[in-house]
């Protein structure tokens, strides 16, 4: 299937509709036909991450639904039309976009370009790595030891460890990957269908009483010492935060 024919048709590409992170390495996607990208893969992996290549033509492909926390483009595979589709989609989703330019599409990085960070064509791979973990830290404060602070709270992803106050807290996996992910967008509000969709999948078909039966559950078990982190939108839904004030309500 052609990629811009595919993501037109479908609207968002599988391959986008993602949530951040889903192991315990931070996964990043290198979207390229060359070989001169593809073979940064192995020295990424060397730094720590899960680097596969894909090629641009799969962004389309139902097969194909990856969860990634980066995505590395490169332009020369890119154009214009499907870049800003795959922009939209990245953004909406909370996945880092950063885009490798050769000097004749260096003009296309422009200053409202919508993408975290970019890298010209041959550089190191130290510096594309080095660049990776500041986007990580600067989106979702996402440390070189692959940890998410927010306030007292912590989540070690590499251990899928949750501490408030230091206090090793016991939480069910779908707890923990709801609190992850609130964790890595903290600030945002996301209304408990986007919960559903980005935690469960799209193909759950669970109502959004079991956001909120998971929410209280997480809040009993992290609303320790007198600290509050989630945070209720009313008529909209959740958002976490480093320090919340309590809702009465809740």
């Amino acid at each position: 299937m052609d990629f811009i024919a595919g993501c037109a048709e479908a609207g968002p590409c599988p391959a986008i509709l993602t949530s951040v992170g889903g192991s315990t390495l931070r996964t990043v996607f290198l979207v390229t036909r060359h070989p001169d990208v593809a073979r940064l893969g192995p020295e990424l992996e060397r730094a720590g991450f899960s680097a596969p290549t894909i090629a641009p033509e799969r962004l389309a492909n139902d097969e194909v639904n990856p969860r990634a926390d980066v995505v590395v483009l490169d332009l020369r595979d890119i154009p214009p039309a499907a870049f800003n589709i795959l922009s939209a989609s990245y953004a909406e989703n909370g996945v880092i976009l950063i885009v490798i330019a050769s000097q004749d599409h260096l003009d296309r990085v422009s200053v409202d370009l919508p993408i975290d960070d970019f890298v010209l064509l041959g550089s190191p791979p130290e510096e594309l790595a080095r660049r990776i973990e500041r986007a990580l830290w600067r989106k979702h404060g996402v440390d070189s030891e692959n940890f998410v602070r927010c306030g007292a709270l912590t989540l070690d992803l590499s251990n899928y460890r949750v501490t408030v106050d230091s206090d090793s807290l016991v939480m069910t996996f779908k707890e923990y990957e709801l609190l992850r992910f609130l964790a890595m967008n903290a600030g945002r509000v996301f209304t408990r269908e986007q919960l559903l969709n980005r935690v469960w999948g799209y193909d759950y078909f669970g109502g959004a009483r079991t956001v909120d039966v998971h929410i209280r559950r997480i809040r009993a078990k992290i609303e320790i010492h007198g600290h509050a982190f989630i945070e209720t939108v009313r008529n909209v839904g959740y958002r976490l935060v480093a320090e919340a004030k309590k809702d009465p309500a809740d």
